[in-house]
């Protein structure tokens, strides 16, 4: 919606809302600014009236389909008014108990890192002094022993704004992505489906057009801007999208077997986290029995020097193959 017509509609709401009394079309046309620039006062008879009436009609059909609700009062003199009373235009209580209220405060973390934290800071404090229990209240904080312990999201990647709104929209994307075993970016061009965050990190879930299939890209490897394009998306969202799945079968959660590492000492947490045994060498490295799937290689690339594969010898050489790739470039 352009700016012009989003500030005309937001005067004509607010005139409507103001008025004790139904207020005709003559007297919004010289009450409003904008119409008053576009079509004149009508007191003169500048011969604009049917161009007034069709955009009146249009802003009033706009309005409410965004959930305003007009009347339309017939006046003595039979001149049509009309009016939007304040008790028919109020939502309704706003019901949320303390779990509902924590999952809200939490969701509204992610935009601690986006521009649009003072928006999401002023709807919670609304939404406070309505009675809504947050984590800072007092009621809330009874319920919560452990309040003291704040989860967060981290939203870090500047990809992560403009993909949230491609999501939301529908809106096709195009972006330069850098694999993991890849020694350069390649452009992509994905039809956006769902962001979701695990272990600490974002991944987009999507429908690349020239690979004609789904696909889940890492946003930290998503390099230079991610720019918006015009179009439908030609593929059908799927009901539930397995973003979770297909990451976890990245990092070898779908294991068959085990497989035996050097990792630097106080490096490597994630690594740490899934291991199923940590012996410490006393040299600045210890040794980790950690699970063993497809794409196991590809994640332990991620960390570089840090860690050194000791066996199965397919999953080192798999591993040296990614490094000697990423080297060449």
């Amino acid at each position: 919606m352009a700016i012009a017509k989003a500030e005309r509609l937001m005067n004509l709401a607010l005139c409507l809302l103001g008025t004790r009394r139904p207020l005709t079309k003559r007297e919004l046309r010289s009450s409003i600014e904008a119409y008053v620039e576009t079509f004149g006062s009508g007191d003169a008879g500048t011969g604009s009236d049917d161009s007034f009436n069709r955009m009146f009609e249009r802003d009033k059909d706009d309005l409410r389909e965004l959930g305003l609700v007009i009347e339309t009062v017939e006046g003595l003199d039979g001149e049509t008014g009309y009016l939007a009373r304040r008790d028919s235009n109020r939502l309704p209580p706003i019901t949320l108990d303390a779990a509902e209220a924590a999952a809200l405060g939490l969701a509204a973390k992610i935009w601690q890192q986006a521009r649009l934290a003072g928006a999401a800071s002023g709807a919670l404090q609304k939404l406070r002094a309505a009675g809504v229990p947050f984590q800072d209240d007092d009621s809330f904080e009874a319920q919560q022993p452990h309040s003291a312990l704040e989860p967060r999201i981290p939203a870090h990647e500047a990809a992560f704004e403009p993909l949230m709104l491609a999501c939301r929209d529908r809106r096709p994307v195009v972006f330069d992505y850098r694999k993991s075993n890849a020694a350069r970016p390649e452009q992509r061009q994905v039809e956006p489906w769902i962001l979701e965050c695990w272990r600490g990190h974002w991944y987009l879930a999507g429908w690349d057009r020239e690979r004609q299939a789904e696909r889940v890209f890492r946003l930290s490897r998503i390099t230079g801007k991610v720019r918006s394009r015009q179009g439908k998306f030609t593929a059908e969202v799927p009901d539930h999208v397995t973003v979770r799945e297909t990451v976890e079968s990245w990092a070898g959660e779908t294991a068959t077997g085990t497989a035996r590492i050097r990792l630097r000492t106080d490096h490597g947490y994630p690594l740490r986290a899934r291991a199923l045994s940590i012996r410490e060498l006393g040299d600045g490295w210890d040794e980790l029995e950690i699970p063993y799937g497809h794409g196991l290689d590809a994640w332990l690339v991620e960390f570089g020097p840090d860690v050194v594969v000791l066996d199965p010898a397919e999953l080192r050489a798999d591993v040296v193959d990614r490094l000697r790739a990423v080297a060449k470039g």
